[in-house]
């Protein structure tokens, strides 16, 4: 093989490129299950890298039919209470780069450029906006999943052990009762337009209700929640439940959180109109190769937060 001058502009991209194809290749072949935020809640890529923001409006519906006379002109009316929201887009990046000596021995030897750097640019990426879907951003103003405030939070019944909150002093049926109370939530707040198909659990309380029996002791919690609630019996679906490191500490005063949603478009949106990417390299200084990579992100929009309900305490 042919030494590359790597000061010469033309032969340094004309290795770099094919490299980083491959490279790129790898990296969008690859999954981080740990930051699937896409499984919580549906991923609206609409608009560009580029765009400054979106409008968006949540809300509910009041209203009330009646009974009227034929020549009645009282007619009652619908009304929908909406509030207008911007969602501003922000910008944010992480890249690598490579060093001269990285190349000249790559080239030296025949070999590809290792995909690690870029891997790990590309799972920085997705656990930042796995935060941001989750969490939101204190310094952008922005709520997430979690944490908004427009959703209806309460807590759960104060009848353990010593008239305490938390699940390791209640005996499994005042556990499942818990759980079906939070799933109820939503069905009874939207007036039955909305039911919760997901729950989303603190790890710890799930791996609990996972290994405490009810009844005969035939059966856990978390098997008979599966079995036994009102998403399921209705409409003969499965309810999604999923463990969540993030609810350990969400709710009021740093108590364990859980929450039950309409997991649907018309409910929630994580705004990415600019998902992660790498864009072309190039030469910063005479020894320093650089690879950027960028984001467009607008955060969690929550429609109908009365489809949504939070506990705490648990």
């Amino acid at each position: 093989m042919s030494e590359i001058n790597f000061h010469d502009a033309q032969q340094a991209l004309g290795f770099l490129q094919p490299q980083l194809q491959r490279i790129e290749t790898e990296v969008y072949q690859t999954r981080f299950p740990s930051f699937d935020y896409s499984r919580l809640m549906f991923v609206n890529t609409d608009g560009g890298m580029w765009d400054a923001g979106s409008v968006f409006y949540s809300g509910s519906i009041a209203g009330a039919a009646q009974f009227l006379s034929g020549k009645g002109v009282d007619m009652p009316f619908a009304e929908v209470a909406q509030s207008q929201h911007l969602r501003t887009n922000h910008f944010a990046g992480i890249g690598y780069e490579w060093s001269l000596q990285e190349l000249q021995r790559a080239a030296a030897l025949g070999r590809n450029l290792g995909s690690e750097k870029a891997l790990a640019a590309s799972k920085v990426a997705e656990a930042f906006l796995y935060g941001i879907a989750m969490r939101g951003s204190d310094e952008k103003g922005i709520t997430g999943l979690i944490n908004d405030a427009q959703v209806p939070a309460a807590l759960v019944a104060a009848d353990g052990t010593g008239s305490a909150r938390d699940w390791a002093s209640k005996d499994a049926d005042k556990v499942a009762r818990d759980v079906n109370a939070v799933l109820n939530a939503p069905a009874t707040e939207t007036k039955e337009t909305h039911r919760a198909n997901t729950l989303l659990l603190p790890t710890s309380r799930l791996q609990a209700i996972a290994g405490k029996r009810i009844g005969d002791g035939t059966d856990s919690v978390l098997k008979f929640i599966k079995e036994n609630n009102a998403y399921t019996l209705e409409t003969g679906q499965p309810l999604t439940i999923i463990g969540s490191r993030e609810l350990e500490t969400a709710g009021a005063d740093s108590a364990a959180r859980m929450i039950a949603y309409d997991n649907s478009r018309e409910v929630m949106q994580f705004h990415l109109p600019g998902p992660h990417e790498f864009l072309p390299a190039f030469q910063k200084s005479p020894m320093l190769w650089e690879v950027a990579g960028i984001m467009n992100v607008g955060g969690v929009e929550i429609r109908l937060p009365k489809a949504v309900a939070y506990r705490d305490g648990l």
